[in-house]
This record gives C-alpha cells, sequence and structure tokens, in this order.
C-alpha cells in the first residue's frame, strides 16, 4: 500500500523524447497537424506581440535666421541747380523734395531770377537738372521729336562753367567742338558774348545761329 502511495519520480528528458518518438511513430497525422498548430499559433503570437524597433528620428539641420541686412536707404536726392540761384551747383535734398526746396538749398533765387517760368511745386528726381532763368531770358528749349537721345539741357548752357559733356549734348557740337570750347576758355578766359564762340575752331555763322537760344555766358 505504501508502494502505492509512494510519488514515482519525474520523468528525465530522454524518457520524454521517447514517448514523443513514438507519439509520432504511432500517429504521424496527428502529430504534423499538432506541429503545423504550434507553428500557426507562434506566429500569430509573433505578429501580435513583436513590435519593431521604433524609427530613428531624422534630425534636420535647424535653419538660422539671416543676420538682419546693415544697408539702410537714405533717401537723398541729389540735383543739379544751374542759372539765377545764389549758389549754383549740386544739392542734396533729404527725400523726393520739390524745386523750390533744391532752389533753397542753393541758396535761394537771385535778384534777377524769374520764378515766373518755373513750376516750383515739382517733383525733384535723383540727378535732375533745375535752371532758374533770368529776367528777359526765354524759356528752354523744347526737346525735338527724332533726336538723338543724348541727354539735353534743361535751360541754356553757360559757356563759361560747362563741362565738355554738356557742350557735347547741344545740337551740332561733337566730341571734338566741345574741346576746343573748352580750350577757347582756358587759353582766353571767359567768354563775354555768345558771338565770341566764332572765335572757337569748328563754329561758323550757321552754328553759332543754332546754338544762339541754347547757350550763355
Amino acid at each position: 500500500m505504501s508502494e502505492l502511495l509512494r510519488p514515482s519520480p519525474p520523468a528525465s528528458w530522454r524518457d520524454r523524447v521517447d514517448t514523443v518518438v513514438g507519439f509520432v511513430r504511432s500517429a504521424p497525422a496527428a502529430a504534423a497537424v499538432i506541429a503545423a498548430v504550434v507553428v500557426v499559433i507562434g506566429a500569430i503570437g509573433f505578429v501580435l506581440f513583436h513590435r519593431p524597433p521604433p524609427a530613428p528620428a531624422i534630425q534636420l539641420p535647424r535653419a538660422e535666421a539671416a543676420p538682419a541686412s546693415t544697408e539702410t536707404t537714405t533717401g537723398e536726392v541729389i540735383a543739379d541747380v544751374a542759372g539765377a540761384v545764389l549758389r549754383p551747383g549740386v544739392v542734396r535734398l533729404a527725400g523726393a523734395g520739390r524745386v523750390v526746396d533744391a532752389i533753397a538749398a542753393a541758396g535761394g533765387a537771385a535778384a534777377d531770377a524769374d520764378l515766373n517760368q518755373v513750376n516750383l511745386a515739382a517733383k525733384v528726381g535723383d540727378g535732375d537738372r533745375i535752371y532758374v532763368p533770368r529776367r528777359g531770358e526765354g524759356p528752354p528749349p523744347a526737346p525735338v521729336a527724332g533726336a538723338p537721345s543724348s541727354p539735353t539741357p534743361s535751360g541754356p548752357v553757360d559757356l563759361n562753367s560747362a563741362t565738355p559733356d554738356q557742350l557735347d549734348a547741344l545740337p551740332g557740337v561733337g566730341p571734338a567742338t566741345a574741346g576746343a570750347i573748352v580750350e577757347y576758355r582756358t587759353r582766353h578766359g571767359r567768354f563775354r558774348t555768345v558771338d565770341d564762340l566764332l572765335s572757337v575752331p569748328g563754329i561758323g555763322p550757321a552754328k553759332l545761329a543754332t546754338l544762339k537760344p541754347l547757350v550763355r555766358v
């Protein structure tokens, strides 16, 4: 009786293998089905419980803010004021001013200035030339349609202060004649009358008649 109640020793791994092998040999079909079920269950469990590692975070380069531009636009307007003003020449205006501002920057109008021929309220653009005529002078000549695209003076050109480029812009006066006018002025001093141009090589009566409305002394 005591032998029956004594627990049997646990089966060794060899006994378990023999048991499985015997089962497979005795019922191969059932063993195959069980093996297939185990494989399917394992696959399902792998799919359900296996979590892929998280994708590594991609570190994008951080865009740095562009440095603020240090350039500033002053809005300064530079104009050339000529004619009957106290200080003719280049003036600077703080921003887009008017003709009256440019004349004031040139010292104001001279006593013999004819301001009735000047639009004092006109806007002044950068690089503009403003001419203030004297009493008795005619208005600046209007540009001729179809004329060459060379810059046309806005008033009579002063023969005693004009640059070679200003003289070259006059009709019928090329670089050679402009240089001759400047050379004559250098050698003989100021022009006293417009008719003195007849003493400049390359200028005859016909050319003088063309230039007379466009120049002064």
